[in-house]
């Protein structure tokens, strides 16, 4: 999920601030393209969790406090309000060196958060609401139901057309091309919470939050090259798309501006791409940290419910890890999932298919006996 592009072909040598202890031995993602089977071993993907995961369930209640996290993110010890503790603490800005991807990175980054300070004085109803529109087009449309699960897990299917339209939807998100996005997931179900899980927050807080993404090679050091997306990588429009990527948020902003001027450059590029970007952020940080837990995954995910509201559903995250392959995300009547739901109007007007759910066999399986 880098924010640019995938990381360098050709790594130039750098310095790691804290090698890692041991090393996990885990079989790697092959090329195939289902993602479909509901045991935590699928032999369509070769895709093995580890076996190191601390086991047993890990309880905590959802606090919607995020800064108070970064109290802990200097040393080892437990994240505030939660009981997950930083066992592998990683700084990213110092004691490395930096290539060009990262400080890019981290360049546009930081001038998307310096667009949101003159949102203030550049608001206007127009600018607000095509902010809104596209946070609901390249968030729910192109990050959650495209890139998340239909790309990343194949939990339905889409017409081809279709298919395309959505994941372009989530290039304007600015995450990434979806060849790197969906790669990064992938390795981070198949290593997750363990020392090469790409963003944990046994690294700290706003490590497994933002700070990954600016260096580029720790995915590499931790996962190697993208093995897990020859699905992808085998269709010439997912490979259009990875060389020409940084082109299109250029043309939408070009776009915006030549509408409204620089008002829908502050509110349609940075607070929309800035929110958009956070709320996702917060599934891999949020969403190990504070939550509930009903299912025993062997792994830090938890269930939030607002970040389940701003996100569209993918904050019901332990429910995730617990059946990755099913379309749903929230499994209770009350648990709201946008994503779903439009996922289902698509199925009800026949355009999507082989929606895959859990079982109650794997329901059972993963549940926690209930106490007497």
């Amino acid at each position: 999920m880098a924010f640019l592009a995938p990381p360098p072909s050709k790594l130039k040598p750098f310095s790691v601030v804290r090698p890692f202890r041991r090393q996990t031995k885990c079989p790697v993602l092959s090329n195939a393209v289902k993602y479909e089977s509901p045991n935590k071993f699928s032999p369509k993907l070769g895709l093995q969790f580890c076996c190191d995961k601390e086991k047993g369930r890990i309880g905590g209640r959802a606090f919607p406090i995020v800064m108070a996290a970064a109290a802990k993110d200097s040393g080892f010890g437990k994240i505030l309000f939660s009981d997950v503790e930083v066992k592998r603490p990683r700084n990213v800005f110092s004691g490395r060196r930096w290539n060009s991807l990262d400080v890019a990175t981290a360049a546009v980054l930081a001038v998307m958060h310096v667009l949101c300070l003159f949102a203030p004085f550049t608001f206007s109803w127009g600018a607000f609401w095509a902010a809104f529109g596209l946070y609901v087009i390249t968030g729910l449309l192109g990050i959650t139901l495209s890139f998340h699960r239909n790309l990343s897990h194949r939990s339905f299917k889409l017409p081809k057309w279709l298919e395309y339209f959505c994941a372009y939807c989530g290039v304007q998100a600015l995450q990434g091309n979806p060849i790197d996005w969906v790669s990064t997931h992938r390795y981070h179900h198949q290593f997750c919470d363990t020392e090469r899980d790409p963003h944990s927050p046994y690294e700290g807080f706003w490590f497994s939050h933002m700070n990954w993404l600016f260096d580029t090679n720790a995915v590499v050091e931790k996962c190697g090259r993208p093995a897990n997306v020859g699905d992808l990588e085998k269709q010439p429009f997912y490979k259009f798309i990875e060389k020409t990527y940084i082109i299109h948020p250029i043309l939408l902003a070009a776009l915006l501006y030549a509408v409204g001027g620089f008002p829908y450059i502050v509110w349609g590029m940075g607070v929309r791409i800035v929110w958009v970007n956070h709320i996702t952020w917060f599934v891999n940080s949020v969403c190990h940290v504070w939550g509930s837990q009903p299912w025993n995954t062997g792994d830090l995910s938890r269930n939030n419910w607002w970040v389940a509201i701003l996100g569209f559903g993918e904050g019901w995250h332990n429910n995730h890890h617990a059946f990755e392959y099913s379309a749903r995300h929230g499994l209770e009547w009350w648990q709201v999932d946008m994503t779903w739901y439009v996922v289902k109007a698509m199925e009800a007007v026949g355009l999507a298919s082989d929606i895959k759910l859990p079982t109650e066999v794997h329901m059972r399986k993963l549940a926690y006996p209930q106490q007497s």
